[in-house]
């Protein structure tokens, strides 16, 4: 009664009886199952600061239906909007040109290149500029929307400036409270299938574009990001460590004479140091590799030549016996690159040897009679290499000038290489990068597509990991293995929507490059909530902020920044009259394929996950529906739904994000999510058979999904003809009056 603290809680629920309904839908058409539509959210944990953040323009549906031993079961359903549909475009957005802006001044920081690799240079340039000056006018026309935008209807698919937005994104939950048990959610995501509209599908999708593009590319090497980040750390250290070392070989020269055994020793103590770090620098495979790969791509076949120094020390010094001095070579083998820093470390035993035996003459003097000194002066004037047995300034330095020189000379040689080979591997991989990945439009549209499916699939996540934080097993499982994302297809493989299916699947494919860590909220503010991006393309990390105590509560491996991988598979089955003419007139073979795959990465997944987690519960019954998948896969039986339902059970016994789409999430994800509903009322919660087919009906009609038609389309109808649903397979049929003429 303070206001402050929770004492107890209280549910209302009134059913909607016959005659008291204001609305226009016919007698026959009542659902007496259905209570009070709410549209505001219950004091519990799904009003926590997590869950405002995340989710908004809640609707809420209320049921109160029958078991199998007469006893009720009250069914919440809520469909919901989410902020992320929105800012997790603009973050994709910002990083991308952030990305792009940095390799174009990577490669300008490249210098002087001959005329191939500038005009590589320069196309990576321009194709990077035009990608930034197409994300920048999409991020300054999102950011004129209202901060508060949730919601890109089905209507504005097509529209350019909301390419990056999905499409009708919302989460589809539903809480059930029975007799037994206190309150156990269930959700699915449902979004428009992730695909560019505004391109349209002419050309086809992204599969076929990218088949395409491969078949025509030149081979050409492909560097990573992370080897890309290595050479140009290589490229820093070099240009740190070569003038140091310079530096303080003049230094040796000039501390010569001054005849002084500390100062050189200090100096020589130097030198060595930096050379040694220089050497370990220099020591890199990548190095190696890429000089190689260079030679080998030389098309006039003009080989590689090192600069000869002549000898590296005189006989007198020379103590490691065997090995090969610098010289000229007609051939290019793997073991040049060796040899050239191997001169650099053996100058430097030279150089260290001399000082050696300077500074040991200089401790014993009085050792040396008038007569040897003036032998020695004499050799000197003769002979550069003689015995140092001069205590002179000058006899000092002249032993050491030869070796120094050697030894910057073979620096700069090893400079000069490591550089030619570290640019080409900067140069290529932002070739890999960026032109090797196909036209400017090609890169847009995967980019446009991935966003889609990264912004349903990080809502999905965040509301799984809510809803899992006293699950240990759980918790655990997302350290060690990861989560499955399951997307459920509803496309037809005929016409656009082939191009559609072929977009969704690289979008859908590129989300296993994806990763989310767990981040401690500064304050419960929902801007503080919300999940943020980082990282570049192919390398993306999801940080999803949670309340101190919350987070405190974790496994130790989270709290301590533990990626968690997404496993990503599609499951499509085409269930409309389109599909019918696919099946009988064109090809499904695409439709197989992905399901196909799909399902081998599912199978792995769930190796993955029985052989580190063994105990987990469920964990045994998955190989006989593993088992049953395979079958209905092989049957090859048309619309064979029975492959989704299956798939959508693997994934609830593994603690999946399942996601369900068709062209906008509106129609036939409508169909599929109430269908979902109804079957785990009746597998989980013992729904009487014979109201099954009154809680179906019920749901279509007056439940959430209607509502999503109606903020779609601003129709109460499902966008299906009688004629059209004589096609579908029998559960995915809306009732009567539900349907009607609308705008698909």
């Amino acid at each position: 009664m303070d206001g402050v603290n929770e004492v107890g809680e209280v549910k209302v629920s009134r059913l909607q009886m016959e005659g008291e309904s204001e609305d226009k839908t016919p007698p026959e058409h009542k659902c007496p199952a259905l209570c009070d539509s709410l549209h505001s959210s219950f004091q519990d944990k799904e009003n926590s600061p997590m869950m405002r953040a995340v989710l908004c323009a809640q609707v809420c549906k209320v049921y109160r239906f029958q078991t199998e031993d007469q006893r009720w079961l009250l069914v919440r359903e809520q469909m919901s909007e989410t902020p992320l549909s929105f800012s997790l475009p603009k973050q994709l957005l910002s990083a991308l040109i952030r990305e792009h802006t940095s390799r174009i001044q990577e490669v300008k920081e490249l210098g002087d290149l001959s005329p191939h690799w500038n005009e590589l240079r320069h196309d990576v340039i321009n194709h990077c500029n035009h990608l930034i000056g197409c994300y920048q006018e999409t991020l300054a026309e999102l950011d004129k929307l209202s901060a508060s935008s949730c919601f890109k209807s089905s209507s504005s698919k097509s529209d350019k400036h909301l390419q990056f937005v999905p499409t009708n994104l919302h989460s589809q939950r539903m809480e059930v409270t029975s007799p037994d048990s206190t309150g156990v959610w269930y959700e699915v995501i449902t979004v428009g299938a992730p695909a560019d509209h505004h391109q349209s599908f002419k050309h086809g999708g992204l599969k076929r574009l990218l088949s395409k593009h491969t078949n025509h590319r030149d081979s050409s090497v492909s560097y990573s990001r992370d080897e890309s980040s290595r050479a140009r750390e290589l490229l820093s250290s070099v240009a740190q460590l070569q003038p140091l070392v310079f530096g303080l070989a003049e230094e040796l020269l000039s501390v010569s004479l001054e005849l002084n055994v500390t100062r050189l020793q200090q100096v020589l103590d130097g030198l060595t140091q930096q050379t040694e770090l220089f050497v370990h620098a220099l020591k890199d495979e990548l190095v190696k590799s890429a000089l190689l790969l260079i030679h080998s791509q030389r098309s006039d076949g003009t080989s590689s030549h090192a600069h000869s120094n002549g000898s590296l020390c005189d006989s007198a010094t020379a103590n490691q016996e065997g090995q090969t001095s610098l010289r000229q070579q007609d051939e290019y083998d793997e073991e040049e690159w060796d040899r050239a820093w191997a001169n650099v470390a053996m100058s430097l035993n030279c150089i260290i040897a001399m000082g050696d035996r300077l500074q040991g003459r200089e401790d014993h003097p009085q050792e040396m009679t008038s007569s040897e000194q003036q032998e020695t002066t004499g050799d000197t004037n003769s002979q550069n290499t003689a015995s140092p047995s001069s205590s002179s300034a000058s006899s000092w330095q002249e032993q050491l000038l030869p070796l120094v020189v050697t030894l910057r000379d073979c620096v700069r040689e090893a400079v000069d290489k490591a550089r030619t080979a570290m640019t080409f591997v900067v140069l290529q991989g932002a070739v890999t990068g960026t032109v090797a990945q196909g036209p400017a439009h090609i890169m847009l549209r995967r980019h446009a597509v991935f966003s889609q499916a990264l912004s349903a699939v990080v809502c999905g996540f965040v509301l799984k990991l809510y809803g899992g934080l006293e699950d240990q097993d759980f918790l655990q499982q997302l350290h060690s293995v990861g989560v499955l994302a399951q997307f459920e297809g509803l496309l037809s493989t005929y016409g656009d929507e082939v191009g559609m299916l072929e977009d969704m699947e690289v979008g859908v494919a590129d989300l296993s490059s994806v990763a989310f860590t767990v981040t401690e909220a500064k304050t419960e503010q929902p801007d503080d909530l919300l999940p943020t991006l980082r990282g570049a393309w192919g390398s993306l990390v999801v940080e999803v902020p949670l309340p101190p105590e919350t987070f405190g509560s974790l496994p130790l491996e989270l709290r301590e920044g533990r990626l968690i991988r997404v496993h990503p598979v599609l499951f499509n089955i085409g269930i409309n009259q389109q599909q019918s003419l696919a099946e009988r007139f064109g090809d499904s073979s695409l439709q197989e394929r992905v399901n196909q795959q799909s399902c081998e990465r599912l199978r792995a997944f769930c190796h993955s996950l029985r052989d580190t987690l063994p105990h987990t519960a469920g964990i045994q019954s998955l190989s006989d529906l593993l088992s049953s998948l395979d079958r209905s896969l092989e049957t090859r039986k048309r619309k064979n739904v029975e492959v989704l339902w299956i798939a959508a059970m693997v994934c609830r016994k593994v603690n999946g994000v399942r996601l369900t789409s068709c062209k906008s999430a509106k129609d036939r994800t409508a169909m599929s999510v109430t269908l979902e509903q109804c079957v785990l009322l009746r597998e989980r919660h013992t729904l009487s058979q014979q109201h099954f087919s009154t809680a179906l009906d019920c749901m279509r009609r007056d439940g959430c999904r209607m509502e999503n038609v109606q903020k779609n389309v601003g129709s109460r109808k499902f966008a299906f003809s009688g004629v059209q649903l004589l096609t579908f397979p029998k559960l995915y049929r809306p009732p009567d009056g539900s349907f009607g003429s609308s705008t698909h």
